[in-house]
């Protein structure tokens, strides 16, 4: 258990080094400075350039304007690097190179702001807000809930299929919402995440298309199911996806929002499902630049769980997401995202990260979450979502903080929140690949239905930016409060989180559980 943090973030939940940072120069145009210092007026790259380093992705932040971006691209290429892509409008360049030298280089030329590597060593591992492995639905399940035509159903009926083993539908009123609405098609929630199987018939009637990507490796590519995941295993996205919009069809399962729209863009990488910042900065401008009016973000974008402002690559990697993020907040698209699963304090004094970096071998190392930050859940703007259990409670992996979690939302607990259906099944059960169905738990499973009832929000009041759809998605939170007894699910008389705060606001829970049926209510 890490020490509580003696003072208490603002209830904007901007972290105080981040703040700090954004006015020195998180936004573009603005200067930024380095460990080092600034940079010479005349410095350039070196024209002697070691190419016996592993090829690697770096993120260059620079001034936008185009005299300034086209000097960095050429000094790029004298560093033995090459432009992947150029985000001219947030001075963000995606680039590869060789040269073990190629970010301290990139630093010390006119107009960078910063530039790091995004990754540290061959990839593994992967970084989703899931709890544990899934359990798929019966062969002989999920036959019976997906009929192979819908020609011979007279009419749709008021539950799906398998809906009685969605205890999590019942206890945000999203079943009761459905009926007065089920969100309007003229709204859209990319997920950003593996990648969405569009063909599963419960996610088919209401894909987009058309605000879909594979955005693996910094570019967009919109060719024909592009945004698929790679592998059947690669389920996370699908299973996000159903949450938020499966159709009320007479199929298998209903998502929060039924009648808005989904998107897919994937960012995982197709070997490894690593989560890299340069992925995550073309989803946000993709998002923005094709009308997308919410994102999901059950994951954390690697290697580093937690970025640290006083490290010159993990800095460059907060400056990259940020700035796409923030673009895609200004063009109207608001964000939500996972707390973690690692029952963390992110309000605390400081926090043992022992998973970092997870695409080579981790060091751990204490990091102070007010200099450290998980992203994207930690940006300026991004809803911060926990995990609760069919009782209403904190699940016993999910990450919280006070002043830094926004609102909570089903997520699932297997353990110590058992539900009243037919499975006794504590976790979510939603859409998987090829057409199945199959139950998970985790942060990344709570923001989705953080994000169908900001979809139902934004259908409601369509006209409402992103801040005031934020405000409107606390608004509508039932807030228990901290719980009245120690936090010790497991009965083994160590307290396992400490819930600070009140019942306005408080750590576990931020504003409150979300509430569909009050959103349209």
């Amino acid at each position: 258990m890490v020490p509580l943090r003696s003072r208490r973030r603002s209830l904007l939940a901007v972290p105080l080094g981040l703040a700090l940072t954004a006015s020195l120069g998180f936004l573009p145009g603005t200067a930024t400075a380095t460990s080092g210092g600034s940079p010479p007026a005349a410095a350039t790259a070196s024209a002697s350039v070691p190419a016996d380093g592993p090829k690697l992705a770096y993120v260059v932040n620079t001034k936008v304007d185009r005299g300034t971006v086209a000097a960095v691209r050429k000094a790029i290429a004298r560093a033995g690097g090459e432009v992947v892509i150029a985000y001219d409008k947030i001075g963000v360049i995606v680039a590869h190179s060789a040269n073990p030298d190629f970010a301290k280089t990139l630093r010390t030329v006119r107009g960078v702001q910063s530039a790091g590597a995004t990754r540290t060593a061959p990839l593994r591992a992967a970084a989703t807000t899931q709890e544990g492995p899934p359990e798929y639905l019966s062969k002989a399940a999920t036959a019976a809930a997906t009929p192979s035509t819908a020609a011979g159903r007279e009419s749709v009926p008021d539950t799906e299929p398998l809906e009685a083993e969605q205890w999590d539908l019942r206890v945000i009123g999203a079943d009761k919402a459905a009926k007065i609405n089920p969100g309007s098609s003229k709204v859209t929630v990319a997920v950003i995440d593996t990648g969405v199987d569009d063909t599963h018939p419960d996610l088919a009637p209401n894909f987009s298309a058309a605000q879909s990507a594979n955005c693996v490796g910094g570019k967009p590519d919109t060719s024909p199911g592009a945004w698929r995941p790679e592998k059947p295993e690669h389920y996370h996205g699908t299973h996000v996806a159903g949450e938020i919009a499966a159709a009320r069809n007479g199929i298998g399962v209903a998502g929060v929002a039924p009648g808005v729209k989904v998107a897919g863009i994937k960012v995982a990488d197709p070997v490894s499902e690593l989560f890299y910042p340069e992925s995550v900065v073309c989803a946000f401008v993709f998002a923005a630049d094709h009308g997308v009016e919410i994102t999901n973000n059950s994951y954390y974008v690697d290697p580093w769980l937690y970025n640290c402002m006083a490290d010159p690559d993990q800095r460059a990697i907060v400056h990259a997401v940020n700035r796409a993020q923030l673009y895609a907040q200004r063009k109207g698209t608001l964000h939500l995202a996972s707390a973690g699963n690692s029952n963390h304090d992110l309000a605390a004094d400081e926090i043992l990260d022992d998973s970092s970096p997870d695409d080579s071998v981790p060091v751990p190392r204490t990091i102070d979450p007010s200099e450290c930050f998980d992203l994207p859940t930690q940006l300026p703007g991004v809803v911060t979502v926990s995990a609760t259990g069919s009782k209403g409670l904190k699940s016993y992996y999910s990450s919280y903080g006070e002043g830094v979690v926004d609102v909570a939302a089903p997520g699932g607990d297997r353990r110590y929140q058992i539900p009243d259906t037919p499975s006794k099944n504590g976790r979510i059960l939603s859409t998987m690949p090829g057409g199945e169905y199959g139950f998970l738990q985790g942060t990344s499973m709570a923001a989705p239905h953080a994000a169908g009832v900001a979809a139902l929000l934004k259908s409601e009041h369509p006209w409402a930016s992103p801040a005031v759809l934020q405000a409107l998605l606390k608004a509508q939170a039932d807030n228990p409060g901290c719980p009245a007894e120690p936090y010790d699910p497991d009965g083994d008389g160590v307290v396992d989180s400490v819930c600070e705060g009140n019942k306005h606001a408080n750590g576990f829970y931020g504003y409150g559980v979300v509430n569909a049926l009050a959103a349209v209510d």
